[in-house]
Formats: C-alpha cells, structure tokens, sequence
C-alpha cells in the first residue's frame, strides 16, 4: 500500500447537542464598573509618588535635619585628623629578589643496563620475522640463541639500555606499530 499517497478519510459528521432547538450561547456585554478603574489609577500614581520619595529624587525640604545642627556645638565631638598611611615594614621582596637558593640535588644512581625482550620463539624464521617488524618501527633489534633444559629458544632483544626510561620509550613506539608483549629486565650482557 503507498502510504505517501493515500487520500485522507473523509470527515465524520459532528454530533449534534442533545435537542434541536439548542443555541450556542452570545457572549453578552460585559460592563466594568468605573469606580474600580478610578481606584487602580490612583494606587498606581500614590505608589509612584511613595516611590519616587524614597528614592531620593524628591525635594529635600522635608528632609530631616542634620545632626550637626540638632546637637549644641558643646556636645559636638571633636574631629581628629586620620594618622599618615604607615610605611612598608616588610623587606622581605628586596631579600627574596636579591639572594640565590642553593639546592642539593642527589646524582641519580645507575642500576644495571636494561634489555628488553620482544620474543622467543623454537624456529630462527619466526625470530628473524619479528626482528624485521621491529625494523620497520626503526629500532634496531638481535635475534640470540639460548640453550635451556627443553631445548634452543631464540630470543629477540633490544637493548642494552642505561635507563628505564629509554626502554620505556622504545617500548611505546613499539606498541605504536602494533608490537604488543615486551618486556623490560634487568639483564646483564
């Protein structure tokens, strides 16, 4: 069925109210009482007025007098002048600015040199190819025999590192080209 261009029902008849002689009702005229309109005209004009008085805008002749004028000039209390700003009793900005802070910073010991291991693999093809996916990363990698009790391994290396953090590094960009699973140990060569 094309519901894009289907015709609309047609319109059902509205129901008639109940009897036939039913009107709709006329609104009628409705009268407002101008006494009300007098009294809103007013209250708005008094609260202007009251508004504006508060203000500060009105005149000043009914304001109330000032206390100098209302107390005998007996009772008046003198008025010393302020004291003079106090001068700067801190020296400590031309100290700070002028002297020189002298640290001791420990040398940060060496621990043994860092390699790190990429793989181990039972055939030197499949070493050889992961060396070569290293290579792509531009680091350059070593592929090395070890012999243990189940037989020859060959393991790929990077390395050696003095610090941690080189073999870190290394490490990152090796994952950025989809290297997963080295390893950083202390090893010596």
């Amino acid at each position: 069925m094309d519901y894009a261009n289907r015709k609309r029902p047609p319109r059902k008849p509205a129901k008639k109210a109940p009897g036939k002689g039913a009107r709709r009702p006329t609104k009628a005229a409705v009268s407002v009482p101008w006494s009300l309109i007098a009294l809103a005209v007013v209250l708005v004009v008094g609260l202007i007025w009251f508004l504006s008085s508060i203000s500060g805008n009105a005149d000043n002749a009914g304001a109330s007098p000032q206390i100098q004028d209302v107390l005998p000039t007996a009772q008046q209390p003198e008025v010393e002048p302020l004291p003079e700003k106090p001068g700067d009793r801190w020296q400590y900005i031309e100290e700070l600015e002028n002297s020189e802070v002298q640290v001791d910073v420990p040398e940060r010991e060496l621990g043994p040199p860092k390699l790190m291991q990429c793989g181990s693999f039972r055939k030197e093809s499949d070493a050889e190819t992961l060396r070569a996916r290293i290579a792509m990363a531009g680091l350059e990698s070593q592929v090395r025999p070890s012999t243990g009790s189940n037989g020859v391994w060959y393991r790929v290396i990077l390395g050696p590192y003095e610090t941690k953090r080189d073999a870190e590094r290394d490490r990152h960009k090796l994952q950025r080209t989809q290297v997963f699973g080295c390893q950083i140990w202390n090893w010596n060569l």
